[in-house]
């Protein structure tokens, strides 16, 4: 029997979504052990000067919870 956390996490980036999420796992996965599933929730701009200056992804994460 195994159970698992989920935690949310913010990536960002500024050149894309894909590389906001990516940041968000590979940085919980320095510290967080067996990463299983992350799942993209939301995906948002900052914004500057009327010009997009980083994209978000807020990012869903389970890993394996353990005694």
């Amino acid at each position: 029997m195994s159970v698992y956390k989920i935690i949310e996490l913010v990536g960002t980036s500024k050149t894309s979504w894909e590389e906001a999420a990516k940041s968000a796992v590979e940085m919980a996965s320095s510290s967080l052990k067996e990463l299983r599933v992350a799942e993209v929730k939301e995906l948002d701009m900052k914004i500057e000067d009327g010009k997009v200056t980083a994209y978000r992804a807020k990012v869903s994460v389970s890993f394996k919870y353990e005694k």
